[in-house]
């Protein structure tokens, strides 16, 4: 069983030299224990403690890497199990699936479109990031020449799937034995035959089950020198699959349960695509590290990778985009200027408008740490003074020549002080962004 907090603050230097960036070793021992901080940030922590420390120094969950830069996926090491206490730390990768009896030229297709599925929102881009081989041929010689030709056009992570622990060895040796793969054989294999797939590849193990089953697994696999291990309910039902998700997470940081403390990967694919989305994205929000689906229309794919984006972000720091100004469309110095907030949320929404509504525009962001127009204009921090000294540092007053800003109607009240504060003519735009399009067609050039 891992030792508690003072259990570690007992094996401590006790000087509470602050290097560690704690103010106490009390508090750090308190972090080690519950899996946020390790022995290494303690800079004099002598030899023998650090040794006899070791169970409680691991996090909980282990850290899988998978493949290299630019492509590196890390997954695990998760340290709540809802986001609000902390946050959600290493975002599930998405595995797109793709069969070994499909021809070389149908592969190369594939992957031309694995590479066009990709989407734009809040600034981020989302593709996503690893193929699923799955050896529905039965033959070694066909994964093996699909996995490469899907490797060379894309270089990222795979799993490759299959019932023969045999085949599973084979292919990933040679190109894909680098650390690239994760070997996730779907029909019954021994230990021994599970260790000898990875033995002489930097390969990570995927082993399938009930949670009892793949605790066992985990254990004999850990003691055999193999611990970079993914577990798997394997192909069942969506709800089975949330019973094992909840069930390792919740035995792995409550319990302290080391045998399930591996990321999970999940199965969410189908003959009723919909139906297999929409297990993904909740799959995605209860705790999976990797998600194997078929979704491969960008209608499917969009939501799991929103759902993605949306879990995996801060919640205890807004989104923002950075305070400057933005050009939308093809502007001039008698374009409309726009004033809004560096909240993401607000920003893209007025961006979008403006887009759909075709007419170039210029947008002020002016930095309020992140917060809503509302929220802002609340505390303090979109007000006239802070909007001015915006349009100073963007030197507005050498891009446009009509000397007029729109700010969102929800803060018309500050209009007349902010037309004193900068010497501009304040014009005051519709409350809800999906009023800006009419509002710049209609009304802006009447004004």
């Amino acid at each position: 069983m891992a030792l508690t907090g003072l259990d570690i603050f007992k094996s401590l230097p006790k000087t509470n030299c602050k290097e560690c960036g704690v103010p106490t070793c009390l508090a750090f021992a308190m972090k080690v224990a519950s899996g946020q901080a390790g022995l290494d940030d303690c800079p004099k922590l002598t030899d023998d403690a650090r040794s006899s420390l070791t169970e409680a120094s691991a996090p909980a969950q282990r850290l899988v890497k998978i493949g290299s830069a630019p492509h590196l996926i890390e997954i695990g090491q998760e340290t709540v199990l809802y986001r609000h206490e902390e946050r959600f730390h290493h975002p599930t990768a998405v595995a797109l699936t793709i069969n070994d009896t499909m021809s070389e030229a149908d592969l190369t297709q594939a992957c031309e479109k694995f590479k066009a599925l990709s989407f734009h929102r809040v600034g981020e881009t989302l593709t996503s990031d690893m193929v699923a081989l799955v050896n529905d041929s039965g033959s070694p010689d066909n994964m093996q020449a699909a996995a490469e030709t899907i490797y060379n056009a894309l270089g990222v992570p795979m799993v490759l799937m299959s019932d023969s622990p045999n085949t599973l060895s084979t292919v990933a040796m040679g190109p894909l034995s680098g650390g690239a793969v994760v070997l996730y054989c779907t029909g019954p294999a021994e230990v021994v035959d599970l260790v000898a797939m990875v033995k002489d590849t930097d390969a990570k193990l995927c082993v399938d089950g009930t949670i009892e089953s793949v605790a066992g697994q985990v254990e004999k696999l850990n003691e055999l020198g193999v611990k970079d291990i993914l577990i798997s309910p394997g192909k069942v039902s969506a709800g089975e699959t949330l019973e094992f998700l909840t069930k390792s997470r919740r035995g792995t940081l409550l319990k302290k349960f080391r045998q399930l403390g591996c990321p999970v990967l999940t199965l969410a694919v189908g003959d009723d695509s919909v139906a297999a989305a929409l297990d993904a994205c909740a799959f995605v929000c209860k705790y999976s590290g990797i998600v194997v689906s078929n979704a491969w229309e960008g209608h499917l794919l969009a939501p799991i990778l929103t759902t993605r984006q949306n879990i995996y972000t801060d919640p205890q720091k807004p989104v923002q985009v950075e305070p400057k100004v933005y050009d939308v469309g093809d502007v001039s110095a008698d374009s409309p200027l726009l004033v809004t907030t560096n909240f993401s949320l607000s920003y893209y929404s007025v961006e979008s408008e403006v887009e759909s509504a075709r007419v170039p525009c210029r947008i002020i962001a002016v930095d309020t740490e992140g917060t809503s127009v509302l929220t802002g204009w609340a505390s303090d921090k979109f007000n006239p003074e802070t909007i001015t000294q915006a349009m100073k540092t963007a030197g507005v007053d050498q891009l446009v020549s009509h000397h007029k800003v729109v700010i969102p109607g929800h803060v018309a009240v500050i209009a007349a002080q902010l037309g004193e504060e900068s010497g501009w003519n304040v014009l005051v735009g519709p409350k809800d962004a999906g009023g800006i399009g009419a509002y710049l067609k209609n009304d802006w050039k009447n004004v």
